[in-house]
This record gives structure tokens, C-alpha cells and sequence, in this order.
């Protein structure tokens, strides 16, 4: 166990001022006394499925910064799996969730109607590429978008095929878990799925075995798609949909080249399948952008998004095209999706995400790959640097010129980070992900890149 830097106690009588919430400020060592209760009372009663990488044990969080229960505070360059886009608790957002909640805090939207659930709709209806009017399902969390669009998919198109990526990573329920071909421990232990899903490999320009660059990757993929999926094993007129991360997340922030995306929309036109697009991880902003989709110019038939639209409370949504989505009363519903006090968080982070966060993202996104544009040249175990806006994913590796993954490593440096005070994830087999809020500042962008920069430099010098 890697042992906490030297810091002095402190008490936890006083909350942390202001100017605290900002950089890391370790105070015990980690953990804490009253961590490691908690962590003994999670292994007795909560279900040993959960996975956690460290013994973080949050207790409140301001902007980009979150408190333990020993008062330790952490840099959160997680931002609670890319959730929190607009910080921890921001003073708009907390406001609107107290305001709804002192009014009405549930009725189902399902079978009554609510005035802001239109009124988030049309914002994010709007934001969607493509000039054909959308309309959209509120659900509560990217899986039951997921699972919505494969309804939805199969109703508009009378077809039972579906067509992922290996990599993608779509949700845990059974329908989305079928679509899903990230770990194998996601799949393990459940028996048959959704019968019906093929995966064919995704455009990874890193490890591309034809030697193609980022922008080159994938054209053996569409051949594959074309010339041996559709004669061998179904025939598109079976297929009603073909479901895609325009940027993996769980599969390491791997984005997929611009034409490889824009010749998917192509095929499935031809074909009458529906183009699924899986923003749930990539979109709201995050990329610089409303969506990542947006940058490679297509019109995806259905858009499944959710995470970080209402600042971690649990929204998601399905958002499709018009002539998509014209299924009939009752053919799909949900008690909570679209919950008044998460639709009040959500007009109030697409309205702080539009002001402000979306250009923060980009310009913030556009430093940090500069700041560490040169970290394959200054660090043997760094082979590739990847993502787009606040999407970075650094992929370690045992050596360069072979490529060999380096798992433990990758895991070794998100401990390291979080025993100095940064709290990062990992993504794919060996890559690291930061996804901070859309709110961070220069300031802490520093200091994140200061203290994982730190962190590959022991980790590589035991390598």
C-alpha cells in the first residue's frame, strides 16, 4: 500500500472556507480514522459488486474539489464518472433542485404532464445535428437510454439485429449489457443475452493493425461491416440498428476518425438501420461541443445521452428524429424518468453548460493537451495522448515500440494520484481518463497535470 504524503491533522469541527475549495490539501493519512469505519461497515452490508479504486469516502464537494469525512480534500478530475459537469453542488443548480423540491418532487410524467419537461426538451432538441425536427424521452440514466433506443430501433423498423463495437461500453442492463463488449467480468456469470447482437472491431488508430493515423483507421472495418457481416451472418434488411461511442469512454477515450463515422450514417441510410449514437459519456458538452458527433457533420437517428446533463442527478434521455420517434401511447414509459427535480437541475446546468462551460471545456481541453503534448517523448511508459476538449485518455504502456500493455501500471498511477491528493479513473485495459468538471480553471489545471506528471515518474522509475 502506497502511504499518504506527510500532513499535519485537522480538525473537523470547521467546514473548509471558500478559498480551500480550490487545490488538494491532504490533513490525515489515507484513510482516515473515520474513513476506515466507514470502508468496514461498506465491506459488511453493501454488495461486494461495486468497484472502487481507492478508499475515497466523499463527503460534500464544492467546483472541482470534494471532502472526505476526515476533512482530507481532494482534486476531483473524475468528476464522479463525467457527471458533474458543472462542479460539485454549484450554487444555480443547488438552488433550482431546493426551489422544485419545496414545490413538487413527483408525479410521473409518464401519465401526467410537468411544464419543464417540454421546456428541457426543446433546449436539448435543439442542440442535436441535423435539420430535422427531434423529440425526446426523459429516462433515468444512459442504460434505460440505451435500452430505449434499442426499443425504439426494433418499433421503427420492424428488424431484431443489432450491430456494436467491441470496446463499447453501453450500460449493465440485460439489453444494453448485450450491446456492450468492454470486460468480460460486465458479461460473466448471466447467461444468454439479447440474441441477435454482432460486435466488429472499432477504428483504434493507436493499435491499428494496417498502420493507419487517426484520421486514416477503419476503412477494413466498413469493409468487414459491408463484405462479410452483411453476407455471412445477417443480411441489413434484418438489421435495425448499428449502436456507436463516437468516442469510446469505458474503452480508454479512444475517439473514431470523422469519415469512419460519416460512411456508418452512409450504410445505414442505404440500408433503412437505424444509426445509434451513445453519447452518454461524451456529450453535454464535454468535448468543447454540444455533442462529440457534431465535429464529424452527421445526423444520428436516435442519440441516447445522460450523466452530465443535470449535474449528477439522475437524468438521462433518448433523443431521436421526428420520423423515428412515432410510436404509439404506452408502447415505452417510466415512473421516474423525467422526475421534476432532476428536469429543474437539468434547465439549470444546459443553461450554465451554454453560457460558459461549453467554451471553458474547449479552451481548457485544448491547454491540457498542449501541456502534455510532449509527455510520449518525456515519458517511456506514456504511449499515446488522445481525446478531445475535457475527454483526455493517456494510454501506458510496458515499451513504446511494442506497444505492451501495461495494466498494473495504469492502476499503480491512479493510486498513486489519489494518495496525493487527485482523483482520476482508469478506461479501457490501460489507459487513464480525466474527465474534470467543465468549471475547472488554469490554476487547477496545473496542478492535476503537476501532481500526475509526478505520479508516472514514480510509477515508471519501479517499472
Amino acid at each position: 500500500m502506497i502511504t499518504a504524503p506527510e500532513s499535519k491533522t485537522k480538525s473537523l469541527a470547521t467546514a473548509p472556507s471558500k478559498s480551500e475549495w480550490k487545490l488538494p490539501k491532504l490533513v490525515t493519512e489515507l484513510p482516515g480514522p473515520h474513513a476506515k469505519r466507514v470502508l468496514e461497515a461498506d465491506a459488511k452490508f453493501m454488495s461486494p459488486s461495486y468497484t472502487r479504486d481507492y478508499p475515497l469516502v466523499a463527503k460534500r464537494g464544492r467546483g472541482a474539489v470534494v471532502e472526505d469525512v476526515d476533512g482530507n480534500m481532494f482534486m476531483d478530475f473524475a468528476a464522479g464518472i463525467a457527471v458533474c459537469s458543472t462542479g460539485h453542488c454549484h450554487p444555480q443548480v443547488v438552488a433550482a433542485i431546493q426551489e422544485q423540491a419545496g414545490e413538487l418532487i413527483h408525479m410521473s410524467g409518464t401519465d401526467f404532464y410537468y411544464e419543464n419537461m417540454p421546456r428541457l426538451a426543446e433546449k436539448l432538441a435543439a442542440t442535436v445535428p441535423g435539420p430535422e425536427a427531434k423529440k425526446v424521452f426523459f429516462t433515468n440514466s444512459g442504460t434505460e437510454a440505451v435500452e430505449g433506443a434499442i426499443k425504439l430501433a426494433r418499433y421503427a423498423t420492424k428488424r431484431d439485429k443489432f450491430i456494436a463495437f467491441y470496446g463499447c461500453f453501453h450500460g449493465r442492463s440485460m439489453g444494453s449489457l448485450s450491446l456492450t463488449a468492454s470486460k468480460s467480468t460486465q458479461r460473466k456469470g448471466f447467461g444468454a443475452l439479447l440474441s441477435g447482437v454482432e460486435h466488429i472491431p472499432y477504428p483504434y488508430a493507436y493499435r491499428c493493425a494496417h498502420g493507419h493515423t487517426a484520421d486514416t483507421c477503419g476503412a477494413e472495418i466498413l469493409e468487414q461491416l459491408e463484405g462479410q457481416i452483411f453476407k455471412r451472418l445477417f443480411d441489413p434488411e434484418e438489421v435495425a440498428g448499428i449502436i456507436i461511442e463516437p468516442i469510446q469512454g469505458e474503452g480508454g477515450y479512444v475517439p473514431a476518425p470523422d469519415f469512419f463515422l460519416q460512411e456508418l450514417q452512409r450504410i445505414c441510410r442505404q440500408h433503412g438501420i437505424m444509426f445509434i449514437v451513445d453519447e452518454v459519456q461524451s456529450g453535454m458538452g464535454r468535448t468543447g461541443q454540444w455533442w462529440a458527433c457534431e465535429k464529424s457533420g452527421i445526423e444520428p437517428d436516435t442519440l441516447s445521452r445522460a450523466m452530465s446533463a443535470p449535474s449528477g442527478m439522475p437524468l438521462g434521455a433518448l433523443i431521436a428524429r421526428e420520423s423515428v420517434m412515432n410510436w404509439k401511447p404506452g408502447s415505452h414509459g417510466t415512473t421516474f424518468g423525467g422526475n421534476p427535480v432532476c428536469i429543474a437541475a437539468g434547465l439549470a446546468t444546459f443553461d450554465l453548460i451554454e453560457s460558459e462551460y461549453r467554451e471553458n471545456a474547449r479552451l481548457l481541453g485544448e491547454y491540457i493537451f498542449q501541456k502534455i503534448a510532449n509527455w510520449t517523448d518525456k515519458f517511456k511508459i506514456v504511449g499515446d495522448i488522445r481525446g478531445r476538449g475535457l475527454m483526455v485518455g493517456i494510454e501506458i504502456v510496458r515499451d513504446q515500440k511494442t506497444k505492451e500493455k501495461a495494466p498494473d501500471l495504469r492502476n499503480q498511477i491512479v493510486d498513486r494520484a489519489f494518495y496525493h491528493g487527485l482523483c482520476i479513473l482508469g478506461a479501457g485495459e490501460n489507459s487513464l481518463r480525466l474527465s474534470p468538471p467543465l468549471m475547472i480553471d488554469r490554476q487547477q489545471a496545473d496542478a492535476a497535470l503537476a501532481i500526475l506528471e509526478k505520479c508516472i515518474q514514480e510509477a515508471e522509475a519501479q517499472a
